[in-house]
C-alpha cells in the first residue's frame, strides 16, 4: 500500500478569548495555555518548564512532548497536558499544532520532524489560523467547480503560483482545481512549471563519470564529498552523513524510487533502533535503504556490487557514492549482531500483523528447503521436492497470508518435522501476535468459533494435531485428505462460485459431508469437502473450521499455491537460497538428532529384507517348477541351484535377526553433543542472511502493493510484476527544487504508450502520498518523460 500522508500541519489560536472558546473542543488546560500565550503577546519569555517528559511520549523538544495511541493524541508541556484531540481528527491536530508554534511552546521545524509533514502545509495552516482563526478549521471545504474550470483568470492565478516555486499539488490544492485537470493543461502546453536553476544545471551521465574517475586519484572513486569523509574518519562527523541530491539527468536505475513510498508503508524505517548502531559515514538507515534497493534492482548479493557504478547508484539516495562491499559487510555485521536482525523481523511481523488483522486471519505454513553446497560443515540431508533428491541443506518454515506476502520464517538445522515446529515454535508465536483473537468468553459462547485459521499440505496431516489445536486453543486447521475413500457420486456436487483473494473468481463444483478421520482415541469428525474436476478425479480437503461455509474454506485451502509461487518468484528474482554469510556457529549440544549408528543399521535392515524377500521368491519359483527327473543333468543343477537359495535365505534371516536386535539395543535419536567426530556438524550463521531476508521480505511486500495499483482488465498480476521490475531500472532524472521543496523524478518512458499509462497512473497514486525523502526535507514527485498529450487524456482503457 503506498504511504498516505494523512496527517498535515495546522496552524494556532491568535488571542486568548479564540483560545478560550477552542479549548471546550479539545479540552485545553486553561491555566498551561494561559501563560504562554500571555508572555508570547507581552514579549517576555516565559520561566522554562521542568523537561520532564511522560514515559512513552515523543519529545518534541525538551519542554512539549506528545504521547500517541490508537484512540486519541495527547500534547504535553512538561508532565502537564494542555491539548488533547482524537487521533485520526486533522482539522484538530492543525490547529493543536499551530497553537503550539504561535504560543512560543516549539519551531515549525520540529513539527515537520516529529509527525512527517511537509514544511509548505505548516505554513500554510499557521496562516489560516492568523486570518481567519480557529473557526476556519472547521469550515467545509467547498465542493470542486465543474465544467470549464480552467478560465482564464484561473489560469492566471495558476501560473503565478506554478512560477514562485508551488508544486503541481499544492497549485490544485490552493487554486481548488482537481490535480488531473492541471496536469493536463501543463502537458498541453496551457501552463508551463517554473524551471529552477538546479535543473537547468543537471548534469549527464558523461560527466558525472568523469568527476567520478577524478576522484579516485584521492580518496577514492565518486569519493567527492571529502569533508564529511574526513569528519567520519576522525569521528567527528557525528550521526553520519546527511542526503544532498544533486541535479542530474539519466541516472541509471533511478526508476527504484518509485518503490520508496511503498517500501516505508511496509515497515521499511520502522523499528530501526531494533538494529545495531553504526559508526562513521554511512547511516543505517541508508544501509537499509540500500539493501532494498538491491533487491528490487535484482543485485542478489553484496559482492554483484562490484560490477555497478558506485557513484551512480550514490546519487540516487543522495549520497556521492555507496559504501564499497568490504565496508558493507562490516555495516551489516555491526547491524545483526547480537540476534538484532531476528528482534527486528519479529517487530515487522507483529505490524504487519497488526496493520492488517484480516490477512492475519488465516495463516499459511509451508517448508522450505535451503540447500547448502558450501564444505564449511556437513549439515543433515533432507529431501527437496523441487530436485527429487536428499541434499543437505536448512529448513525454512514460512508463514504468508492469501496472497503470498510473509510474515515470518522459523529456521532449523535440525528438521523435527513440519507438526512440531507448528506445535513448538509456530502456534504460540501465533497466539501471542495474531491480532483480534475472540476472547475466553466469546469462545465459550460459541462452540464454533476459532481464533484463527492455520492452512498446510499433506505433510501436516494428523487427527491427533488437529484435535490437539482445536480442543487446546480453538485454532481450525485446512489441508487435503491424505486417506480420502471412495469417489462421491458426482450428482452431489454442485456449481459453487470461488471468489479468491487476489481478485479472481472462479467456478468449479464442490460437495460437502462430515467425516470421521483417525483411529482409536485419535478419531476426530471433521468437514469434507471434495472439487470435482473436469476429467472426474475428485480433489479431498478436510478442516475443524466449522463456522465457515464450505466455498471459503474451499477458497482458502486452493490458495494454498501462493506460496508456492511465493518461493518459487522468491528463488527466481530475490535469490531466496543466497549464502549472505560464509561462516558457521555451534550447536547447544542438546538437540536431538539422528543416531548415525542407528541409521546404518536400519539401512542395512532394509537392505537385507529386500535381498531376504529376493531370494525367496526365487526359491519359491523352483519348487514350483521342479525339474525332470528323467534328465539327469538339468535335475541336478536344480537341485544345486534350489540348495543355495536355501542357504542364502537362511544365511539372510538370520543376519536379519541380528539387525534387528541391534536396533532394538540401539537408541535412535541422541543429542548432537554425543554424534561421533565424523558426523558432527554446525549451525550456519545466520546474522546477516536473516537482515537481508527481512529486507527482501519487505521488498516483495512492496511490489506486491504497487503490483495490486495497476492491476486492471488489462494487466494481471503476472504482468504487473514484469512492469514493476521494468520500472525499478528505468532510467530517470533527479531534480531536486529547494526553493518548493520538492524532490522531483523524471522517468523515462517505456516503448509502449499502454505501459506509459498505466505508470502515469501509478504515479498519480503515488504523488498523492506526498512523502518526504528520508532525512531530508524534499516531497518526492513523480513524473513521466514521454508521455503524449493524447495518452494522458486518454487514460488507462
Amino acid at each position: 500500500m503506498v504511504v498516505k500522508a494523512i496527517l498535515q500541519p495546522q496552524e494556532v489560536i491568535a488571542s486568548e478569548d479564540s483560545c478560550a472558546e477552542w479549548m471546550r473542543k479539545v479540552r485545553v488546560v486553561p491555566s498551561l495555555c494561559k501563560p504562554a500565550i500571555q508572555a508570547k503577546e507581552e514579549g517576555t519569555i516565559p520561566q522554562a518548564i521542568l523537561p520532564l517528559i511522560p514515559e512513552g511520549a515523543t519529545p518534541l523538544n525538551d519542554v512539549v512532548s506528545v504521547w500517541r495511541d490508537e484512540e486519541r493524541w495527547t500534547y504535553f508541556v512538561g508532565i502537564h497536558p494542555i491539548y488533547a484531540h482524537p487521533a485520526g481528527d486533522k482539522c484538530q491536530f492543525r490547529l493543536v499544532t499551530a497553537q503550539l508554534i504561535d504560543a512560543g511552546l516549539c519551531r515549525q521545524v520540529e513539527i515537520i520532524k516529529t509527525f512527517g509533514v511537509s514544511k509548505s502545509s505548516v505554513t500554510r495552516a499557521l496562516k489560516k489560523l492568523r486570518n481567519e482563526g480557529p473557526p476556519g478549521f472547521f469550515q467545509p471545504r467547498k465542493g470542486r467547480r465543474r465544467g470549464n474550470v480552467l478560465t482564464p483568470d484561473v489560469l492566471s492565478r495558476a501560473q503565478q503560483l506554478l512560477d514562485d516555486g508551488y508544486t503541481r499539488r499544492q497549485t490544485s490544492e490552493d487554486l481548488d482545481v482537481p490535480y488531473d485537470t492541471l496536469r493536463k493543461a501543463i502537458n498541453v502546453g496551457r501552463l508551463v512549471e517554473r524551471q529552477t536553476m538546479e535543473c537547468q544545471q543537471a548534469t549527464d551521465k558523461s560527466s558525472r563519470s568523469a568527476v567520478d574517475a577524478d576522484a579516485a586519484t584521492g580518496m577514492g572513486t565518486a569519493c567527492t564529498r571529502v569533508v564529511e569523509r574526513v569528519l567520519a574518519a576522525t569521528g567527528k562527523l557525528g550521526g553520519g552523513v546527511s542526503e544532498h541530491f544533486e541535479p542530474c539527468h539519466d541516472v541509471p536505475g533511478a526508476g527504484v524510487l518509485c518503490a520508496l513510498p511503498a517500501l516505508i508503508s511496509n515497515g521499511l524505517l520502522d523499528g530501526l533502533n531494533c538494529l545495531g548502531k553504526v559508526k562513521g559515514y554511512y547511516t543505517r538507515m541508508q544501509i537499509i535503504i540500500l539493501l532494498a534497493f538491491m533487491a528490487l534492482w535484482r543485485i542478489r548479493t553484496v559482492e554483484q556490487l562490484r560490477g555497478k557504478p558506485p557513484g551512480e547508484f550514490g546519487k540516487v539516495m543522495g549520497l556521492d557514492r555507496i559504501p564499497e562491499v568490504r565496508c558493507l559487510r562490516k555495516k551489516l555485521d555491526t547491524l545483526s549482531d547480537n540476534n538484532a536482525a531476528e528482534e527486528w523481523a519479529a517487530h515487522l511481523s507483529r505490524q504487519w500483523m497488526h496493520n492488517d488483522p484480516d490477512a492475519a486471519g488465516t495463516l499459511y505454513v509451508d517448508g522450505h528447503v535451503r540447500v547448502y553446497n558450501g564444505k564449511q560443515t556437513k549439515p543433515p540431508r533432507r529431501y527437496v521436492s523441487r530436485s527429487r533428491l536428499c541434499l543437505r541443506g536448512i529448513t525454512d518454515y514460512w508463514v504468508n497470508d492469501a496472497i503470498g506476502r510473509p510474515f515470518f520464517v522459523v529456521e532449523k538445522t535440525i528438521d523435527p518435522g513440519m507438526l512440531n515446529v507448528l506445535r513448538d515454535d509456530i502456534v504460540p508465536r501465533l497466539l501471542r501476535e495474531v491480532p483480534g483473537q475472540p476472547t475466553d468468553e466469546q469462545l465459550s459462547a460459541d462452540r464454533y468459533e476459532c481464533r484463527f485459521v492455520l492452512v498446510f499440505d499433506r505433510e501436516g496431516y494428523s487427527p491427533a494435531f488437529f484435535a490437539e489445536m482445536w480442543q487446546q486453543h480453538r485454532i481450525a486447521c485446512i489441508t487435503y485428505h491424505k486417506f480420502p475413500r471412495e469417489k462421491w457420486p458426482e450428482e452431489w456436487f454442485t456449481e459453487t462460485q470461488l471468489h479468491m483473494p487476489g481478485g479472481e473468481t472462479v467456478t468449479t463444483r464442490l460437495a460437502e459431508m462430515g467425516s470421521l478421520i483417525g483411529s482409536g482415541d485419535k478419531k476426530l469428525w471433521v468437514r469434507e469437502i471434495r472439487k470435482l474436476t473436469d476429467n472426474g478425479h475428485q480433489t479431498s480437503l478436510i478442516s475443524t473450521a466449522y463456522k465457515l461455509d464450505n466455498s471459503s474454506l474451499a477458497t482458502r485451502m486452493f490458495t494454498r499455491w501462493c506460496q508456492e509461487n511465493f518461493f518459487r518468484y522468491m528463488l527466481q528474482h530475490f535469490d531466496l537460497d543466497a549464502l549472505n554469510e560464509h561462516g558457521t556457529c555451534d550447536l547447544s549440544g542438546t538437540e536431538k538428532v539422528v543416531n548415525p549408528t542407528w541409521r546404518e543399521l536400519d539401512r542395512n535392515k532394509r537392505s537385507v529384507t529386500a535381498k531376504l524377500a529376493n531370494r525367496q521368491a526365487k526359491f519359491a519359483a523352483q519348487t514350483l517348477h521342479p525339474a525332470s527327473e528323467d534328465k539327469p543333468i538339468q535335475y541336478k543343477k536344480w537341485q544345486c541351484r534350489k540348495a543355495q537359495l536355501l542357504e542364502e535365505v537362511e544365511h539372510y534371516e538370520n543376519e536379519l535377526e541380528q539387525l534387528k536386535a541391534s536396533i532394538k539395543q540401539t537408541p535412535r535419536h541422541i543429542q548432537s553433543s554425543e554424534l561421533p567426530e565424523e558426523h558432527k556438524f554446525q549451525h550456519l550463521a545466520s546474522g546477516r542472511k536473516r537482515l537481508i531476508d527481512t529486507v527482501r521480505m519487505i521488498a516483495y511486500r512492496a511490489e506486491t502493493a504497487m503490483v495490486q495499483m495497476v492491476r486492471c482488465q488489462t494487466v494481471d498480476s503476472a504482468a504487473g510484476r514484469r512492469l514493476m521490475q521494468d520500472l525499478f531500472n528505468y532510467d530517470a532524472d533527479i531534480l531536486p527544487d529547494q526553493t518548493a521543496q520538492r524532490l522531483l523524478v523524471r522517468v523515462h518512458g517505456s516503448a509502449r504508450p499502454a505501459t506509459d499509462r498505466q505508470l502515469a497512473t501509478l504515479f498519480e497514486d503515488l504523488n498523492a502520498a506526498e512523502l518526504m525523502y528520508p532525512g531530508t526535507q524534499l516531497q518526492l514527485t513523480y513524473e513521466l518523460v514521454g508521455l503524449t498529450s493524447a495518452s494522458a487524456e486518454d487514460g488507462v482503457t
